[in-house]
């Protein structure tokens, strides 16, 4: 894992390699980590995540989501889940609700992710008159 910032928000990069996250205490402990260092969004590589997150039915994507939401950091799950909205409508929901949120994003890659961190600049107010 690796801690970076961007533009003032802390970021906790999970490396690609490594275990899949497949249960609900590799997740607490995950997410328990990115909290005790301090970070604001955790992002996560498609590649670490069991297959079952992407099937609703399984209910471990909302037991991360509910995790998430509780230790008051956002997840950035990061990469191509285009399988996975291809195969589940219900997915394909849930992905673009959760992108119009403010806790978990699926983010195609790092750009995007510091696209979405960007601080919004602010648009001119024109005066009538």
């Amino acid at each position: 894992m690796r801690r970076e910032d961007n533009d003032g928000i802390r970021v906790l990069f999970v490396e690609p390699d490594g275990p899949v996250i497949s249960t609900s205490e590799q997740s607490s402990d995950l997410i328990g980590n990115a909290w005790v260092q301090g970070v604001e969004v955790l992002a996560l590589p498609v590649a670490r995540l069991d297959p079952e997150f992407f099937r609703l039915r399984s209910r471990f994507a909302g037991e991360l989501t509910q995790k998430i939401v509780n230790y008051q950091v956002k997840l950035a799950v990061i990469g191509d889940v285009g399988e996975w909205t291809g195969q589940s409508g219900a997915f394909r929901d849930f992905v673009a609700e959760a992108n119009r949120g403010g806790h978990i994003w699926f983010l195609p890659d790092a750009a995007a992710l510091a696209a979405k961190l960007a601080p919004r600049s602010l648009q001119p107010v024109r005066s009538e008159g």
